[in-house]
């Protein structure tokens, strides 16, 4: 092909890139388009894919495949955040909201513009979908008992300590089934490329401790990692988004090009080093951020932000996260990086505050929260600055109720605050997905409250009973091993957690070569 021709298809690529395209994907935004408007779309897309094929011939990327939704080993999402079963059939892969923070100029479209990518290859590809098969199959199967005990025998995992049940979970036999599967079968590869300080490390203390830590745990490669990519069911990409701010970050800029183009230039090594980014187009990598911004930067690669799994503590639903594929990563503000000593407090009976909240007024619904209830009412107490001789931790443990309202992102630390102190944390906010939330009922242990019923929580509380309410406590109690932080991970703890909510995703998904 000459030099022009070449130019050509590389340039009609990138127009199909930048309108988050693949000739192999069904076109869902079609259904917005008025009809009277439909044929300015598809005979454009028409003459471009007639001159693809002519051109350089079908290109014979892979194509990435939701089950049907009568093979999904676990209904992952609630009504609330998904309305309806999913049928490959008749509605292809669910793709996210296309990026709206980002400004894409000429420069950042070029370095999106993957050339000199590595062919990848179907070595071993069918004997990875195999093993997930097999997963799939072994969960559904056990799924059928719901939340009743167990019938899963001890001789078939390591449980030699803790078998999820009870309402706390949607299905606990699924979530059990699920878990050991993936400690007998799952493998993760960390790729080698990108130095530190920006990658293969990150911060432990401050409200990014979960981003650090995990990133850290990984690194360790004690828990779930091979050496050999060709094993691997998913591949994870190293950076600290966090520490990319940190040290890239221009103090007063209105964007986030450096972070943007750092996390393009990644891509574009790991995908002309090796084959799996182009294998499944990034839909078995996975990235971990607890910066507001990772969302954001994720943006610049747009095959990042539409296929791969984003594991964000930002888990807000107007803002691009799909949870589908993308995971809710719990905030926990780690202030001297000490875990000893975070869980646990005074009984019921011992708890004389109804509810509680102190913070700084960050975002529109903390400001409605101070106007309605700072000052109000003995049983509400809110607060935007404690009293210096009270302490934060003493009213946490003091308070029935934890009120957790989202400041300018959706995210809060004090719904892990809330759960280490026993006290039921009540959720405010707008669009939030909370963590694991395709395995925890959220419902069965936390009071969620709509934004414009901030007038009337003291009304919402007390309508809960006594004993519901005990029930309730009895639930956080169980479900805060969830949540804990341990020097070494124990099993069902939060990296296990982490980790599990990635496996979901991962079997989610079939990767197929066309």
């Amino acid at each position: 092909m000459s030099e022009s021709g070449a130019s050509d298809v590389n340039y009609i690529w990138k127009m199909l890139n930048m309108l988050k395209i693949s000739v192999h994907r069904k076109l869902h935004f079609f259904s917005s388009i008025s009809s009277s408007n439909l044929a300015l779309v598809f005979v454009p897309l028409a003459v471009i894919s007639i001159i693809i094929c002519v051109l350089v011939g079908f290109p014979g990327r892979p194509s990435i495949i939701l089950p049907k939704s009568g093979s999904l080993p676990l209904k992952f999402i609630s009504k609330e955040y998904h309305e309806g079963d999913l049928n490959v059939e008749d509605s292809g892969p669910i793709l996210a909201p296309s990026p709206s923070p980002c400004s894409w100029n000429e420069d950042i479209t070029k370095a999106t513009d993957f050339e000199g990518r590595k062919r990848y290859t179907n070595k071993n590809l069918e004997r990875v979908e195999a093993t997930l098969s097999k997963a799939r199959a072994s969960i559904k199967e056990v799924a059928k008992n719901g939340n009743n005990m167990t019938m899963i025998s001890r001789n078939q995992g390591h449980d030699d300590d803790y078998i999820p049940y009870g309402p706390i979970y949607r299905n606990a036999n699924a979530f059990h089934r699920s878990y050991i599967e993936m400690e007998n079968r799952f493998k993760i590869y960390i790729y080698k490329e990108g130095e530190m300080p920006m990658f293969h490390t990150g911060p432990c203390t401050s409200i990014y401790t979960t981003e650090g830590r995990f990133i850290h745990e990984m690194e360790r490669g004690n828990l779930y990692i091979t050496e050999n990519p060709e094993e691997a069911l998913v591949y994870f990409l190293p950076f600290s988004v966090v520490y990319m701010v940190k040290y890239l970050y221009e103090p007063g800029a209105h964007h986030f090009h450096p972070m943007g183009r750092a996390i393009v230039d990644y891509i574009n090594l790991i995908s002309q080093r090796h084959p799996y980014w182009n294998r499944s187009l990034g839909a078995d990598h996975f990235m971990v951020s607890c910066h507001d911004w990772g969302p954001y930067t994720s943006a610049y690669v747009p095959e990042l932000y539409n296929n791969s799994i984003r594991v964000l503590c930002n888990a807000n639903t107007s803002e691009g996260f799909n949870p589908l594929k993308d995971a809710s990563l719990p905030e926990i503000n780690l202030k001297t990086g000490e875990i000893k000593g975070l869980v646990g407090g005074p009984s019921p009976s011992r708890r004389s505050i109804l509810a509680f909240f102190a913070g700084r007024l960050h975002g529109h619904i903390r400001s409605l929260l101070l106007e309605q209830w700072k000052g109000k009412d003995e049983d509400v107490q809110v607060y935007d600055n404690l009293p210096k001789e009270t302490s934060y931790e003493s009213m946490l443990r003091s308070s029935k109720f934890c009120l957790c309202p989202s400041g300018y992102e959706v995210a809060s630390p004090r719904v892990v605050e809330a759960i280490y102190a026993e006290c039921v944390p009540v959720l405010i906010s707008d669009g939030y997905v909370p963590p694991f939330s395709d395995v925890l009922n959220w419902r069965s242990f936390s009071v969620i409250i709509k934004v414009e019923d901030i007038p009337n929580i003291k009304k919402i509380l007390l309508g809960i009973s006594q004993t519901q309410y005990l029930r309730m406590h009895r639930r956080i109690k169980q479900v805060q091993r969830h949540f804990v932080i341990n020097g070494s991970p124990k099993r069902y703890d939060l990296f296990h957690m982490i980790v599990h909510s990635v496996w979901l995703r991962r079997l989610n998904i079939r990767i197929q070569d066309l």
